[in-house]
């Protein structure tokens, strides 16, 4: 069985409705619903885990193991950072990070025990890809936007590279497709929650879209 991890409400409840889900098709579980569907002959479960690294690890554990999955796609959003790309650009990231893991003052800003490396080989080429950044903390500030640049992080989200560190864990295949939501903007000191929350109601409007693009032009390739 494939396992289709989703952390946001808003991108679970595209999945729903993308997939014409009925109230008696949902199932509870600690972290959240899930759902199952049949795709050209796979068996695949769709599941909320709940935003953050602690939520998206539990969840995805709990479903490695109860499920016994053989591969994990984590779909969903993410922040763009490198501004060659677009808002709804959709990415297969290569190598996914963990850069809220060390002491930055003192330590590299990204461990090699926070890195997992994907081979996409066997997927082909024709698709976006690079590095993906996540930490528990949400890119909503310009200072945290322009670090991750610096250290060309491509896109960023709150739970990817956790859930790729413990698919490795568990030797089960990881693949993140993730779409741009919405991009950092720079703030002024005085209009800092106004900006935040223009930028968050961009990512509300996007996500179906990206959910809808992922679920249209990528996922049975993948599964």
């Amino acid at each position: 069985m494939i396992g289709i991890s989703i952390a946001t409400k808003w991108e679970y409840e595209a999945a729903l409705k993308y997939f014409s889900i009925q109230d008696n098709e949902c199932f509870g579980y600690p972290y959240g619903e899930y759902f199952m569907r049949t795709i050209n002959g796979a068996e695949l479960i769709f599941y909320s885990t709940g935003v953050r690294k602690v939520n998206g690890v539990g969840g995805n554990q709990y479903m490695i193991s109860k499920f016994n999955l053989t591969k994990v796609i984590v779909a969903g959003t993410c922040a763009g950072i490198d501004d060659k790309f677009s808002v709804l650009d959709v990415f297969l990231p290569d190598k996914a990070v963990q850069y809220d893991c060390t002491v930055k003052e003192i330590e590299p800003f990204i461990k090699q025990s926070f890195i997992v490396d994907f081979d996409l080989s066997n997927y082909g080429d024709d698709f976006h890809t690079g590095t993906i950044g996540t930490a528990d903390k949400a890119v909503v500030m310009w200072k945290d936007y322009l670090e991750l640049k610096e250290n060309q992080i491509v896109i960023a989200d709150t739970e990817a590279a956790a859930v790729a560190y413990i698919c490795k864990k568990n030797d089960v295949e990881c693949i993140i497709i993730k779409g741009i939501s919405d991009f950092p903007s720079e703030e002024s000191n005085s209009a800092e929650f106004k900006s935040n929350a223009e930028q968050m109601n961009i990512y509300i409007e996007n996500t179906p879209k990206v959910m809808n693009k992922i679920f249209d032009q990528y996922l049975t390739r993948f599964i």
